[in-house]
């Protein structure tokens, strides 16, 4: 297809003509079928919500077609108006566009749907096993048709997906704000879920997914990397060579795909099982993981010899994490650092699988007997922790990483809690992230090169490097550590081929950082040395952007974890203070109703406007996160705040004080 054609086709939206059906590809990944939950009337509704996005016309044609994906899937995809197209992060110039920031949008959600990226493209989940960009096909169609014709006097709000359509507004103001999942409190309970997205008027956008922020499994490998570094540290009393230390884990999904690569930067054995073999073979294919194993009899000789020869290898299992766990019990192997991220927060939808059932007969169960499913994942989720609490009394550290395993098997009744009513494996964020990075205000940001070129990407990972090198020369010992950790790994980006879909990058960087990379970036494109504009972000993961009280705030303990406040005001004081679109979500990492996310996305254009907007937005968007740390007697937050305070006379925020334990 031609690039005229392309901007046609973009603009077109909906078509005028309906297309013929399309063909269910099955070498695709797909969404697993979801459990039937509407009754007839339901269905009837969820028709007639879906069939408003047509002509009449069109009507009775689509009606049977609709009513079979119902059926057959669980959601109406409308998988015939899925575009001839290939999606992919192309050129800003590529896509049709008044509108500089909006075609930067464009390029930032069809990233998501990028075959390489996404989880499930067809039915648009980028990860997560349901982390959705849109519900529909037509929603995709609109929503570019928007974007392709909006100016910068317009913003476009996205309810869920849908695109409700352009509002007059200014320059300044957000050009999309997006919500997914906005429930009111007491209907957000999975089954919630389940039926208003069979419905059509909700979805769960995850935390990047919906927001049109994820970079494929490089989003989370640098967080990966630090936990694993950090988590080696703690048992090795500060040492950070894990040359033959062994990490065992599960998921090769979406971010739980940067796992076996984070464990070879971070210089140990990776040995990651995964229940999928498409997931497996993507990952082996993106050169992931090294070697792949269906054999536990083979697989259990090679981390042997792994030990042995300290080697720095990752290996992915292809079966049950289970199974995996028991038998590295039963032949007695020490594992130095074990953990699990599968979906936990989507327990009876493809998030996790039962052990000694197969992967098509677990996708059948799920659909057709959810009760007989949910009872069999909750058995195994009890051996689970059982193999699990085995190993760790014979040394293994164990944590929890956020996606709502420890939850779910204490739901299930497993023996993960101990006598005064607490998990007894700590959450990644309580024991390594929360007290050494986000207390700090160190964070998942990020950037895309809306050029897609690979030289614009060198030339910002030179200048990253740089900057942090001049902050360091200043930086206080309390973040020596942290300032290292990510020179060490922007100098080794491209080295370790980090990059899937687009030119994109990530780094753990404070507000100094963010606001330091930024205007550098900004001023290398005003003079010529970077050729197109530059998205900024981050993961909701982050300082500020999650209240998550199983995950990013975990380590807050005034009783305020179950608040959503931070979130919420990140995603409105974003808005106002420069951001380009702006997302507050439902659910995301660790489950719908656990969760409240928001996040931004940011277009720099190498304007002076630009340069104001950096240090208004970014400074906030980390030190709200700080402050409410602060404030929950965190002390390295406090620490920072009173940094932040010094450097910005402007700021001035309320800071504890602390009671004497003996006076209470």
């Amino acid at each position: 297809m031609s690039s005229e054609e392309f901007k046609q086709r973009i603009l077109e939206g909906i078509p005028s003509v309906l297309p013929p059906k399309k063909p269910y590809e099955t070498q695709i990944n797909h969404a697993p079928k979801r459990k039937a939950i509407l009754d007839e009337s339901e269905k009837k509704l969820a028709l007639k919500n879906a069939l408003r996005y047509f002509d009449k016309s069109f009507h009775a044609e689509l009606i049977p077609e609709f009513k079979e994906e119902l059926e057959t899937y669980g959601r109406i995809y409308m998988y015939r108006f899925r575009p001839d197209y290939k999606i992919s992060a192309r050129s800003i110039e590529d896509y049709p566009h008044k509108s500089k920031q909006a075609a930067a949008i464009m390029l930032m959600l069809s990233n998501n749907l990028d075959y390489a990226v996404a989880q499930h493209p067809h039915e648009l989940i980028t990860y997560g096993g349901n982390g959705a960009v849109f519900q529909n096909w037509a929603q995709y169609l609109l929503t570019m048709q928007y974007l392709a014709t909006m100016t910068d006097d317009q913003t476009l709000a996205l309810y869920s997906g849908h695109p409700a359509g352009l509002f007059p507004s200014h320059a300044g103001a957000p050009r999309v704000i997006v919500t997914n999942g906005m429930m009111i409190p007491n209907y957000s309970k999975p089954d919630d879920w389940e039926k208003f997205n069979a419905l059509g008027v909700t979805q769960y956008g995850q935390m990047t997914a919906g927001s049109f922020m994820y970079i494929g499994p490089q989003g989370i490998v640098h967080g990966t990397t630090i936990t694993v570094l950090n988590a080696g540290r703690k048992i090795s009393k500060g040492d950070t060579d894990l040359a033959g230390k062994l990490f065992v884990t599960a998921g090769l999904g979406g971010m739980s795909g940067a796992q076996p690569k984070a464990a070879v930067i971070a210089g140990c054995i990776g040995v990651v099982a995964e229940i999928n073999p498409k997931a497996v073979q993507t990952r082996y294919e993106q050169g992931w993981v090294d070697e792949v194993y269906s054999s536990l009899d083979e697989l259990i000789p090679r981390i042997q010899k792994a030990k042995e020869n300290k080697e720095v290898v990752s290996i992915a299992y292809q079966g049950n994490i289970v199974n995996l766990w028991e038998r590295l019990e039963s032949e007695n192997i020490h594992v130095e650092l074990g953990s699990d991220q599968t979906s936990l927060h989507n327990p009876w939808a493809g998030g996790y699988y039962p052990a000694d059932v197969d992967f098509e007969e677990s996708n059948r169960l799920m659909a057709e007997e959810p009760e007989k499913f949910q009872q069999l994942v909750q058995e195994t989720l009890r051996r689970h922790v059982t193999a699990i609490n085995k190993l760790a009394q014979k040394g293994m550290y164990f944590f929890d990483y956020g996606n709502a395993f420890l939850l779910e098997a204490s739901r299930a009744g497993a023996d993960i809690m101990n006598d005064d009513g607490n998990f007894k494996y700590p959450s990644y964020v309580q024991d390594i992230m929360g007290p050494m990075c986000f207390d700090y205000g160190f964070g998942p940001f990020r950037w895309v090169c809306t050029s897609s070129e690979q030289s614009d990407l060198d030339t910002t990972d030179e200048i990253a490097r740089d900057v942090l090198k001049n902050l360091m020369k200043e930086s206080p010992k309390e973040i020596q550590q942290q300032m290292q950790d990510n020179i060490t790994w922007i100098e080794g980006a491209r080295e370790n081929n980090l990059v899937v879909g687009s030119k994109a990058r990530i780094l753990y960087a404070d507000s100094d950082g963010r606001v330091e990379i930024a205007l550098a970036f900004n001023k290398a494109i005003r003079e010529g040395k970077i050729k197109s504009p530059i998205v900024l972000g981050r993961d909701h993961h982050d300082v500020s952007g999650t209240d998550s009280p199983y995950r990013e705030t975990s380590n807050i303990y005034d009783g305020s974890s179950f608040t959503a406040d931070m979130a919420v005001q990140n995603f409105v004081g974003d808005s106002f203070r420069g951001a380009t679109w702006v997302s507050l979500h439902n659910g995301g990492g660790v489950g719908w109703g656990e969760v409240i996310n928001g996040g931004f996305g940011m277009v720099i254009d190498g304007s002076a406007e630009c340069d104001q907007r950096i240090k208004s937005m970014l400074f906030w968007d980390v030190n709200n996160g700080i402050n409410r740390r602060s404030w929950a007697r965190n002390e390295g937050a406090t620490f920072a705040i009173k940094r932040a305070m010094e450097k910005e006379p402007l700021l001035r925020v309320t800071l504890p004080n602390l009671v004497d334990e003996n006076l209470l």
